[in-house]
């Protein structure tokens, strides 16, 4: 007879499981700690991490403070204090509910919780590893609460491999903490790493909010948005289309201070601003929606970051709603002009008055309702004026055939290029077209080069050669420039600061996050080197989004795409050449280093195609 063999899991096992949904990385614990926090009442937080919260993670507030046997309960699995019946759930008015942080932080770490309520004479201490708890005893300590989570995954070692390097997991931990800081802007937050202070915020307006967390750069980047209905409140700020970017940096929502994610209010942002965006790039805003709790239901994903909301498409159309009015308000978009200059008298004609013809200089019995009116152009083309007209119709048509014909049958002849025109070097001729491509003649026919293209291939493979050999060009700045960054933005920054110099940039740390250049790369002739940077960490991140690249031709990448010629540059005609021989002196010169075509033949066959 077989025995059974289905049996209830230990509760160190579905602990462990628990954690796998709620704690991915140490910024997830961040998150589930700071939220106690806030919950508490606590209007100073201070964080600590060390090597980026694999090995400490230490959050202290001065909230309510919990009692002794609260403090041994808070570890149990469902164990809260913020709903008390299943009908909680549909009106959650606080960010923590589950009961399943610090019994999920507890099964994966080594944690040690101090916690006094206010008034009491001692507080308490408790000691717990992997679940278990190992002591609990008195103690006199502050009002509030301080959680040291240690070592996290120490028993779980396959997570812990999983985690990212230390600067990448320093980054999800900023983002975290810029989460809770930017909605709660009455607390006061400080955030060290490794015993270094990076953010010390105090209780200021929400603007003040995100400048103290991204840098004065952001203080002119922003309209403001606000709308009030009986059931909607809509607030926040919304960057300047032309302060776009190419990563989706700084995009947040927030609803009844929560942080949360929604794709369906995202295509609204995008929707309200689809004609001002330049091509490719992602708004920044910062957006707080205020619903009843009972329009909103938070308990949908583990993380409580997805929500849903009871009127979807209200929503949406009063978030697009705002958007447009404040673009309209602050100039960002035409708007009519609804203040009637006083001079103008375009009122109806008063009781009795003569209603009189409009009146024409040269025929005074001109009348625009009469055909026949004198001082009225014909209304029918004579015979040549409609002969004409037919035959540019027809030579239109018939043009736009064979451009169309043309554009099927261009066929790129690439491995012949470099010798084709070396060998016409003598009697080359070359021209820009529509300041975008440029066109010489090869021995088969027409040579098409994309200029951006080309000079973006040139610009790749001479910087991951100046990496590899460690061997550059810089020039001297005449006048040394500061650059700011946000906080995560400056941690990037440092973090590749070394390859930037070997590339042709002298920088060196001015402050927390600002930065003086005193030397540029060669190609660097003049410019805002503010923007060049924000650029070339935009492309930076993308990339490491998109394509997971290496750090080395990461960089490249992201400053050949910024620095390389841009179409709509005149190029003279020595530029010209010199980009073509930089060109077919590339290892590779058929594409892009994103995979785009450089260069096109239209050959002597085709060419004479179009006139058979």
């Amino acid at each position: 007879m077989m025995s059974d063999i289905i049996r209830l899991l230990p509760d160190s096992v579905a602990n462990q499981i628990a954690a796998g949904e709620v704690i991915q990385r140490p910024a997830s614990a961040l998150k589930e700690l700071l939220e106690n926090a806030i919950d508490a009442g606590a209007t100073e937080i201070k964080i600590s991490v060390k090597d980026s919260g694999k090995t400490l993670i230490q959050v202290i507030d001065n909230g309510c403070g919990m009692s002794e046997a609260d403090a041994g309960l808070c570890f149990e699995r469902h164990a809260t204090s913020k709903i008390q019946e299943a009908n909680d759930l549909f009106a959650i008015q606080t960010l923590g509910f589950r009961g399943e942080a610090l019994a999920s932080i507890a099964a994966i770490a080594q944690v040690e919780l101090r916690t006094k309520r206010v008034g009491d004479e001692l507080g308490s201490v408790i000691v717990i590893e992997g679940s278990k708890i190992k002591s609990q005893s008195p103690l006199n300590c502050l009002d509030g609460t301080s959680v040291s989570v240690k070592n996290l995954f120490f028993n779980v070692p396959a997570r812990r491999n999983f985690l990212k390097s230390n600067s990448a997991e320093l980054r999800h931990i900023i983002e975290e903490f810029h989460r809770s800081a930017l909605v709660h802007n009455k607390i006061s937050f400080s955030l060290q790493h490794n015993d270094k202070q990076l953010f010390k915020l105090n209780k200021c307006t929400l603007l003040e909010r995100i400048i103290a967390l991204y840098g004065n750069i952001y203080r002119e980047r922003f309209i403001p948005l606000e709308q009030k209905t009986n059931e909607i409140t809509i607030s926040g700020y919304i960057g300047k289309p032309e302060y776009a970017k190419k990563t989706r940096g700084e995009q947040y929502f927030f609803a009844n201070k929560r942080f949360i994610k929604h794709a369906y209010l995202n295509h609204s942002v995008a929707n309200a601003l689809q004609e001002l965006l330049p091509k490719d790039t992602f708004p920044t805003y910062f957006i707080y929606i205020e619903v009843d709790p009972k329009d909103i239901d938070v308990n949908i994903h583990p993380t409580k970051t997805e929500v849903n909301f009871l009127n979807n498409q209200l929503l949406y159309a009063l978030l697009r709603t705002t958007i447009k009015q404040s673009l309209g308000k602050h100039s960002i978009t035409p708007t009519i002009d609804f203040d009637v200059e006083q001079s103008l008298d375009l009122g109806p004609p008063k009781k009795g008055q003569p209603i009189k013809n409009p009146f024409h200089r040269e025929h005074s019995e001109y009348n625009p309702f009469d055909v026949k009116s004198p001082g009225r152009p014909a209304q029918k083309p004579t015979g040549r004026q409609k002969t004409n007209k037919e035959h540019w119709k027809k030579l239109y048509e018939g043009h736009s055939k064979e451009l169309t014909d043309l554009k099927s049958q261009v066929q790129p002849e690439l491995s012949i290029l470099p010798k084709e025109y070396s060998s016409d070097k003598d009697k080359k001729i070359i021209f820009q077209f529509n300041n975008q491509f440029i066109l010489s003649k090869v021995k088969s026919g027409i040579l098409l080069i994309d200029q951006h293209r080309a000079h973006e291939r040139i610009l790749y493979e001479r910087y991951l050669e100046y990496l590899n050999t460690r061997k550059s060009v810089s020039q001297q700045e005449l006048f040394p420039q500061n650059v700011s960054f946000s906080t995560s933005d400056a941690e990037i920054i440092k973090e590749i600061k070394d390859d930037l110099q070997i590339l042709g940039f002298e920088i060196n740390q001015l402050g927390k996050n600002t930065f003086i250049i005193n030397g540029t790369p060669s190609e660097i002739h003049d410019g805002n080197l503010q923007q060049l940077m924000e650029n070339v960490l935009e492309n930076y991140k993308k990339n490491l989004v998109d394509l997971n690249l290496n750090n080395k031709i990461n960089i490249a990448r992201s400053m050949a795409a910024n620095m390389a010629v841009r179409h709509g540059k005149p190029l003279k005609e020595e530029e010209m050449e010199k980009l073509i021989d930089e060109l077919f002196a590339c290892s590779v010169t058929e594409v892009s280093p994103g995979g785009h075509k450089i260069i096109s033949i239209i050959t002597i066959d085709q060419i004479e195609k179009m006139f058979k």
